[in-house]
């Protein structure tokens, strides 16, 4: 069974004679923090053709209600932010690449502030506030918690203003083009032109996380792991794909989407609190609610089976009506909307998936095996995170690592020879007679099982039995040729789900973000390792890599 996979190169039929092609110097593959910064800085050395799957606003860095963790502050240092960072991380943190990211964030804020970013003052000066994991106030905000919108919409004015970028919105990347362990571009689909071979001499991956594989998820829809899935099948290295964060702090109303509670409501003094009205983390952790988010997501847990309820409560009543409404508006907005007083009543939250840790494995140059691929932003595991992510280190690992992309790119056009497309880069595959299942109630029931056995606790008899599930659904699903973007998306999922378990399955430990009930103690001796992934005839080769002391 292992091999239906490993024998599914791309997902689509396609024939170069027969759709067109478009040829760019630099291809960008995703429009959030990460995507737009590598778009903006490889733009300085060549045309760039910058590929959204939705709109340029639909990303992560969009939703993003925490800040960016930076160190502009004379009370704090770099070897602060880098401790509480390795900290967080649980052994598994690369140090290089976390000094990289701290020491280089103060320029990359600038930029930032050089394009018109506006994030929150206080008689003129930059305020800092403090979220879990942190030792000190280094969160810049904006507009209290839109700072994702902020910088989101800045990079996108910057990105639409620059002559040597095109912008192709809603435009479905299905698979990356190549041979011999060399990316050419990429095979697309846009619903008004069809399929598209997009050549580029380099290609960037941006493409973001895969929070929507669980039922329980802050990510929007887009999130599905295609960037993951595309670039395992071409031939990249996967790691740490079993760390998968759980963000304490969702909206939890029976019925509606799950929305997500900032961190930086907690960082301001807001308690955790059960039905009962008990506040419970100062037993779980000396920093309470400011606990790494692993040990609050897990103390939550832990909470809703020991009262039988389905949620607890952040209660921020003591702050006062007026300071949290003008210090979180869109969170108060949201509150109203549903008849939530948070003045009177505590606001119903529960963990769900926000962040993959791990994903396609880069240097600190963003570079993968893969060459003339490169990847940047939560689809890239760079070492920062480790185990487990420092809260707000994601946008600045994007603007970090996006622009170190992009040059990384720009400086590789002028080694590369003229451009040439491969003459063999076809697909073609089989037409079946085999039953499909219903696509609906797979991608339903994949979210399901994901949360149930893949989630916050895991345990490896479950772990195993969803293995064995998730490729059950695949002899159907993989067996057919499902050629429109609902297909491709599921048939991503069930890749980058059965990774993430297989990995999940692989650590026989509990570290960071991955908890195992069976095996609940940390493992230094034998598992202070990452765990990588890549693909073969036969099923994916596993390598554990000793982490550097």
């Amino acid at each position: 069974m292992t091999g239906l996979y490993e024998s599914r190169r791309y997902l689509t039929n396609f024939e170069p004679r027969r759709v067109p092609h478009i040829f760019t110097d630099v291809l960008v593959i995703g429009g959030g923090v990460a995507g737009s910064c590598a778009a903006i800085e490889a733009a300085r050395h060549g045309q760039v053709l910058l590929v959204t799957k939705g709109e340029l606003e639909q990303s992560n860095t969009w939703q993003a209600q925490g800040g960016v963790a930076v160190v502009l502050d004379k009370s704090d240092s770099f070897e602060a932010h880098v401790g509480d960072t390795l900290r967080v991380g649980c052994g598994l943190c690369r140090r290089e690449a976390v000094e990289k990211v701290v020491r280089e964030g103060p320029d990359r804020i600038g930029d930032l502030l050089d394009w018109g970013a506006k994030f929150d003052r206080q008689d003129g000066r930059l305020v800092f506030g403090r979220e879990g994991g942190h030792g000190a106030n280094r969160v810049l905000h904006a507009r209290g918690d839109a700072t994702g919108q902020e910088v989101a919409a800045t990079l996108i004015r910057r990105v639409r203003e620059d002559p040597a970028i095109r912008i192709f919105e809603n435009c479905f990347v299905i698979d990356l083009l190549g041979v011999d362990q060399q990316c050419s571009g990429v095979v697309s689909y846009h619903p008004k032109y069809g399929h598209q071979v997009l050549w580029a001499k380099q290609t960037i991956l941006a493409s973001g996380g895969t929070g929507r594989l669980y039922r329980e998820t802050t990510n929007p829809e887009i999130a599905t792991g295609d960037g993951l899935a595309m670039a395992y099948r071409a031939g990249a290295i996967l790691e740490d794909m079993e760390m998968m964060q759980f963000h304490p702090t969702t909206l939890y109303v029976a019925g509606a989407t799950r929305a997500l509670i900032s961190e930086a409501v907690r960082g301001e003094g807001a308690y955790l609190i059960d039905r009962k009205g008990d506040r419970f983390m100062p037993e779980f952790h000396p920093d309470a609610e400011l606990a790494p988010r692993d040990v609050v997501s897990r103390a939550i847990l832990t909470q809703l089976v020991r009262t039988g309820a389905t949620s607890v409560y952040l209660d921020v009543r003591h702050l006062g009506r007026d300071k949290f409404v003008a210090r979180f508006p869109q969170i108060a907005q949201l509150c109203e909307e549903f008849d939530i007083d948070v003045a009177r009543e505590g606001i119903p939250v529960r963990p769900s998936a926000h962040y993959m840790v791990g994903g396609v494995a880069v240097d600190l140059e963003g570079r993968t095996n893969v060459a003339n691929l490169l990847a940047c932003g939560e689809v890239a595991c760079t070492g920062l995170h480790g185990a487990n992510r420092l809260a707000s280190n994601s946008l600045l690992e994007g603007l970090v690592f996006g622009q170190i992309a992009g040059r990384t790119a720009g400086a590789a056009l002028a080694e590369l020879p003229n451009q040439q497309r491969p003459a063999d880069v076809r697909s073609q595959i089989e037409p079946s007679l085999r039953t499909a299942l219903d696509l609906p109630d797979v991608h339903n029931s994949l979210r399901s099982v994901m949360w149930r056995n893949v989630g916050i606790e895991r345990m490896g008899e479950r772990l195993a039995e969803t293995v064995e599930i998730i490729e059950f659904w695949a002899r159907y699903v993989l067996d057919k040729l499902f050629d429109e973007p609902g297909g491709w998306e599921l048939q991503n999922m069930l890749t980058v789900g059965r990774l993430v378990t297989m990995s999940a399955a692989a650590r026989l430990e509990s570290r960071g973000v991955h908890f195992r009930t069976d095996l609940p103690d940390t493992d230094d001796v034998r598992w202070r390792c990452h765990i990588q992934l890549q693909r073969q005839d036969t099923g994916p080769k596993r390598t554990l890599v000793p982490c550097e002391d």
